[in-house]
């Protein structure tokens, strides 16, 4: 959740913190003291458009920072740390936006400078906000097939549905490359037979170039190297020989082992070793000399074998070593022709049959889908209701995709259509016009929804706008009970709503200099204890002149709830 918003240079507000708890808090303040400036700041911490007018007069920059406090294993945790993010445990994660009066942005997670886009991503998962005239996440029919699934349960069809697509997309590409190839392999028939031909004389060996460029690097040099070889036997074995003689001393310095008290027994293990040594290079160079073949007729042989196989390779454009595997896939792509596609015909049947698997897997998730989405309707009409939204439809649309848009997600297009009015035709949840209802619109949706879309922040801007008395008590009632689940935050005029919160702040505006870096307008919020909070709701109910009244009204809607506010 949200737990800190710092502002610095922001429009009204020179400098400020706010430190927000989980459950219902409530905004409330004139008109025009700043309270959309708080969401325009919280927006630019989550990457929402940068406008230079954000830009306090006289400021050289500004900056927001939102701190979240996530558990263990968030998915926001994951993309953070997939990027190389440091974020420890359960430290806070900290999204930082900086601004400066020519445009210029800055985008930060935990101190480290990110892509506008990655802040963006990353707000999405941790607020959202729904402001009267913006265009909502709700409302974008981008999300609202994964909504539907979410809140039905379906999420183990989806995934057998995306595993059977990915089978039968495996199988239809093995298919076409399979196809692909034939066809090329009967155009190219007859050069395949004449490669077939020519590899098949040739027969290369895996290994055989290295082994054969050996060999001819050896009879090349035949000559000096049996000299060398001859010299250097003769020093091993010249007067009693090399290893005669480490023998000796061994059998020596043995004798007189027991006498040295141990201290000849390394001396003697490394003459030992060393004799074992001499006899083994004796032995690879008699082994080499044997070897060294100085018939020039042999060295022609092996020098015509090793240039046709390099011809051979150059010709087909791989090393070779590769030669025996080339063989191998030409003969592969004849024995294709040869089969009279019966090959192809396999993997056209195994296409099939996964596609039919596939279909029937997400004819099935459609089916769901459909019966989900009866039942997602009929608890959105029963929140419309309380919301004075009685004559407003609300209807899932789940319609079939053509074969073209099918996919992981299965074959169906989803969408959320409402029709306000009796009479009116049913159109997208997004183009309603007034911004008070789609405000409770999403209301409903998120009180419905509540657990298929677990943003852990929700921001609601004036969502009581137009409505007042038993409404807007019944707005209070289900922002009360979407905020025992998550932490909701509420811009408010109505005091029906803001009596419902557990915690309370007054933004209000104060024109001077006084302590202030930069002369001219300031916000200023402050938190409410209970009895600041009682003459705040009786400001709502009664304007600009408080009477008693008022201050009884606003002690009965806060009954029992005004002693227990957290400021």
């Amino acid at each position: 959740m949200l737990q800190t918003l710092t502002i610095r240079g922001i429009v009204l507000i020179e400098q400020l913190t706010l430190e927000f708890p989980s459950g219902l808090g409530v905004l409330t303040g004139e008109t025009g003291a700043g309270k959309s400036i708080l969401l325009d700041a919280l927006g630019l911490a989550l990457g929402a458009r940068a406008d230079s007018a954000l830009v306090r007069h006289g400021a050289e920059s500004a900056s927001v920072s939102a701190t979240f406090d996530l558990p263990v294993g968030h998915a926001v945790r994951d993309i953070v740390a997939d990027r190389g993010i440091h974020a420890e445990g359960e430290a806070p994660l900290i999204l930082r936006r900086s601004l400066t009066p020519d445009g210029r942005s800055r985008a930060f997670v935990n101190d480290q400078p990110v892509s506008i886009g990655l802040l963006r991503e990353l707000g999405d998962m941790l607020v959202d906000i729904h402001g009267q005239f913006d265009n909502q996440r709700l409302a974008s029919p981008a999300t609202h097939r994964q909504l539907l699934d979410a809140h039905g349960g379906l999420d183990s069809r989806r995934a057998t549905v995306d595993a059977a697509w990915q089978a039968w997309q495996a199988a239809l590409a093995a298919s076409e490359a399979a196809a692909r190839d034939a066809e090329q392999a009967r155009r190219d028939e007859d050069l395949l037979r004449h490669a077939d031909k020519a590899l098949t004389a040739l027969d290369p060996q895996p290994g055989e170039e290295e082994s054969l460029a050996q060999n001819r690097a050896l009879m090349m040099h035949g000559e000096k190297l049996l000299e060398a070889i001859r010299q250097a036997t003769a020093e091993l074995q010249g007067g009693r020989g090399a290893e005669t003689a480490l023998r000796n001393a061994v059998r020596q310095l043995e004798k007189a082992a027991a006498l040295a008290e141990g201290r000849l027994e390394s001396v003697v293990a490394a003459l030992d070793r060393a004799a074992e040594e001499t006899a083994e290079a004796a032995s690879q160079l008699d082994r080499l000399a044997a070897a060294v073949d100085l018939d020039p007729r042999r060295l022609e042989v092996v020098e015509e074998r090793l240039f046709a196989l390099r011809a051979e390779a150059r010709k087909h454009g791989v090393a070779v070593d590769a030669l025996p595997d080339l063989r191998r896939r030409i003969a592969e792509r004849l024995a294709a022709i040869e089969d009279g596609g019966a090959a192809q015909a396999r993997l056209d049947r195994a296409t099939a049959e996964r596609r039919a698997a596939y279909v029937q897997a997400a004819e099935k998730l459609s089916e769901a889908r459909r019966r989900a989405a009866r039942k997602l309707d009929a608890a959105i009409a029963g929140e419309l209701q309380s919301l004075r939204l009685g004559s407003a439809q609300f209807a899932t649309v789940v319609q079939p995709l053509v074969e073209a848009d099918w996919g992981p997600h299965g074959l169906d297009y989803i969408v959320f259509h409402v029709a306000t009015n009796p009479g009116q035709a049913p159109g997208p949840l997004g183009r309603i016009s007034s911004g008070g209802e789609l405000a409770r619109f999403m209301l409903a949706l998120k009180v419905v929804l509540a657990r298929a879309d677990p943003v852990p922040t929700i921001v609601f801007d004036e969502v009581d706008a137009g409505v007042g008395g038993a409404v807007a008590a019944a707005v209070g009632d289900r922002l009360a009970r979407l905020a025992e689940d998550f932490q909701v935050l509420v811009v408010t005029h109505s005091p029906q709503v803001a009596a419902r919160g557990l915690h309370h702040w007054r933004v209000s505006k104060s024109v001077g200099t006084s302590g202030a870096k930069v002369p001219g307008a300031n916000t200023h919020v402050d938190a409410l204890s209970a009895a600041d909070r009682r003459e705040e709701i009786a400001r709502m109910l009664a304007g600009a002149r408080i009477t008693d009244e008022a201050r009884a009204a606003a002690a009965s809607l806060l009954g029992d709830r005004s002693d227990k506010v957290s400021p």
